[in-house]
């Protein structure tokens, strides 16, 4: 992932709506869920859907297709992945990470 991908991705997160639509789609998996059902499990006017999305799917984070009268919407799992890669890329010094719950986990302990 380029730079410029990875700006605009986290630029399009980086608003409550859409990350909350995005979280949704991830938790969905590649089936997605009809605009519908999203709209009103997120608060989410119908419009205010539409506008998010088109910001999501401008960035490469989310895609819609057409069922019949039903728009769904899915996440780019594949895109989401590339971000996080990107952003994680050398982490740690080239050392193995240990993963931020079990971190958490031993300071619990403690």
């Amino acid at each position: 992932m380029e730079l410029s991908a990875a700006v605009k991705s986290l630029s399009a997160l980086a608003q409550e709506s859409r990350l909350a639509i995005f979280r949704k789609l991830v938790q969905a998996g590649p089936s997605g869920l009809a605009a519908g059902p999203l709209s009103e499990g997120l608060a989410i006017s119908p419009s205010s859907l539409t506008f998010h999305m088109k910001e999501l799917t401008h960035a490469g984070l989310a895609n819609s297709r057409n069922e019949g009268r039903f728009v769904f919407y899915s996440a780019q799992i594949d895109s989401m992945n590339a971000l996080l890669a990107y952003l994680t890329e050398n982490c740690c010094g080239g050392n193995p990470c240990t993963p931020v719950s079990s971190k958490l986990r031993l300071k619990e302990k403690r």
